[in-house]
C-alpha cells in the first residue's frame, strides 16, 4: 500500500479528491458505489487482479482508466487497452507523471458556442450526439469509453481528411501524452468492433493514418 499512500498525496497536492482501496473487489465495489471521474489501477491487486477488475467495471461504466503495472511486455499493454483502459503506465515511474497521465485524461475537448456548436452527426446507419455523448447504430445504443467517443468525434468532425496516429495522440490522448502510436492502433480496432458495419467507415491509409468517410461515398466505392 505505500505505493497507493504516494500516488495519493501527490495526486491531492495536485488538486484532486482521492480514495484508495487495497485489493480487486474493493476498487469495484469503491467504483460502483462513489462514481469517480476517474480510477487509477494497479494490475497487481491482490485478489482480483486489475485486468479482472477492468473488465467487470467495463460491463457497466465508461469511467476512464490509468492502469499500472510492472509488466512491460508489449502483449500485456494492448491486454489492457484492449479492455478498455486509458493509458498505461509502467513501473518504476515519476508520480508527477502520473499527474500529468491523469491531467491528460480528465482533458475534454474545449467547447464550441454560438453557430458553430455541432450538435451531432447523423447519416446511413450512425448517429452520434455529441452533447449528451451517445452513439446509435442502425437505432441500437452503443456503449463507448470516454476515449472511444473522443476519437470517434474527432474522425467524424474531420471526415474525409486523412488524420496522422501523431495528431490523433495529440488531439484524444492530450499534449502531456507519452503513450505509443500503437495505442490509436487498438483503439480504433476495439472502436471499430463495437460500431458493426458503421465500423467500416474508419478506414486504414497505409503509412499515413486513419480517415472516417460517409456511408454514401463508402458504398459507392
Amino acid at each position: 500500500m505505500q505505493i497507493a499512500r504516494t500516488l495519493r498525496d501527490y495526486l491531492e497536492v495536485a488538486g484532486f479528491e482521492v480514495s484508495a482501496v487495497g485489493d480487486g473487489s474493493a476498487a469495484v465495489a469503491s467504483a460502483r458505489g462513489d462514481k469517480p471521474d476517474l480510477i487509477v489501477l494497479d494490475l497487481g491487486l491482490p485478489g482480483m487482479d486489475g485486468l479482472d477488475v477492468a473488465r467487470e467495471l467495463r460491463r457497466t461504466s465508461t469511467v476512464p482508466i490509468v492502469m499500472l503495472t510492472a509488466r512491460g511486455e508489449e502483449a500485456d499493454r494492448i491486454v489492457g487497452l484492449e479492455l478498455g483502459a486509458d493509458d498505461y503506465l509502467v513501473k518504476p515511474f515519476s508520480p508527477k507523471e502520473l499527474v500529468a497521465r491523469v491531467r491528460a485524461v480528465l482533458r475534454r475537448p474545449p467547447p464550441v458556442s454560438g453557430n458553430d456548436r455541432n450538435p451531432g452527426y447523423e447519416r446511413g446507419r450512425l448517429a452520434i450526439d455529441f452533447e449528451a455523448v451517445s452513439v446509435r447504430v442502425s437505432g441500437s445504443p452503443v456503449r463507448l469509453t470516454k476515449r472511444e467517443f473522443e476519437l470517434l468525434r474527432f474522425l467524424v468532425e474531420n471526415r474525409n481528411r486523412v488524420l496522422s496516429r501523431d495528431r490523433l495522440l495529440e488531439r484524444v490522448w492530450g499534449l502531456d501524452r507519452q503513450v505509443e502510436t500503437r495505442s490509436v492502433d487498438v483503439h480504433v480496432g476495439r472502436l471499430r468492433g463495437k460500431l458493426g458495419q458503421a465500423g467500416r467507415q474508419i478506414e486504414t491509409v497505409i503509412g499515413m493514418g486513419y480517415r472516417f468517410v460517409e456511408e454514401q461515398t463508402l458504398v459507392e466505392d
